[in-house]
């Protein structure tokens, strides 16, 4: 058990424990002594204020010990420890958790991990798509359509026309049930804009390593203009939300940079053919015995 009283005659090396941290420290760094702490029996560690500039509230911490009995104390370690009220760096954060919107400038590289759960595989030339595409959704929901439509006995003209293919029914899902729409005018002026808000000649497309069109983060808008733009779905990049030109790019492209996984530790190797060597010791008529010891150990004597 510890004892919480400091040894006396630890306690008393104060001289001892000063000149060890003027050893380490910068002349004249060593300030006044502080306190001396009990660690154990016959163990104290003596703390002095810290006078560097910079280290506000950091001590010298030099640990003093005597063995069982002894009248001498010895030096045991000398080490710069920050105080209660020490002036202190904050935590470190990784960088993907002190990123925010709006931090990266033109030329910047955002890498993606391998894993990054707001990806998924994409077209990979199998019949099938991937199970939880939007492609996969949709034939979902064309199969689904086509199960659920009533049939009627009879040839095919006689079979009901579904709700779902009615004029006005396609017409209200086109977003074509208003009272006017964009015309050729609007839908080119509104183009202008988003190509020089967003657009090939940005400085920050002319330094991004890859264009939108193969960033996984696009999402293409329907109609006429999927041909030329799309809404970025990147929340850490320039235009997160914003409507990009297919010809934009910036460095958080999903393609551009990808982190690899953390490297597995080897498993480790037990050796267990090795064979240690065993002296043999001569015998008088020539041959030779295991040599483990004196006499005695053998029952000869």
């Amino acid at each position: 058990m510890r004892s919480r009283t400091p040894d006396r005659l630890c306690a008393e090396a104060v001289d001892l424990a000063r000149a060890a941290a003027e050893e380490v420290a910068m002349p004249g760094m060593v300030g006044e002594h502080i306190d001396a702490v009990a660690d154990g029996d016959r163990v104290v560690t003596h703390l002095f204020a810290c006078e560097e500039p910079g280290y506000r509230g950091w001590r010298w911490a030099v640990t003093v010990a005597r063995a069982s009995r002894a009248k001498f104390v010895t030096l045991d370690e000398s080490v710069l420890l920050p105080g209660p009220d020490a002036l202190q760096a904050p935590e470190w954060v990784p960088w993907s958790e002190r990123l925010r919107p709006g931090d990266m400038g033109p030329g910047d590289l955002l890498p993606t991990e391998a894993e990054d759960l707001r990806l998924e595989a994409g077209y990979s030339g199998e019949d099938q798509p991937a199970p939880n595409s939007a492609v996969a959704e949709g034939m979902a929901a064309e199969i689904a359509d086509t199960e659920e439509a009533d049939v009627l006995p009879g040839s095919p003209a006689a079979q009901p026309v579904p709700a779902r293919g009615s004029i006005g029914a396609v017409a209200e899902e086109l977003g074509m049930a208003r009272a006017r729409v964009l015309s050729r005018y609007g839908l080119h002026a509104a183009a202008d804009r988003w190509e020089e808000a967003y657009g090939p000649k940005t400085p920050m497309a002319q330094a991004a390593p890859a264009t939108c069109m193969t960033c996984g983060f696009l999402t293409p808008l329907a109609g006429s203009l999927r041909q030329a733009f799309g809404v970025c779905a990147n929340e850490f990049a320039p235009a997160d939300g914003r409507v990009v030109s297919l010809s934009y790019g910036c460095g958080a492209h999903s393609e551009a940079a990808v982190m690899p996984k953390p490297p597995k530790p080897a498993e480790p190797v037990l050796d267990e053919t090795v064979v240690e060597p065993i002296a043999l010791r001569p015998e008088p008529d020539g041959g030779s015995v295991e040599d483990t010891g004196p006499a005695e150990e053998l029952g000869h004597s």
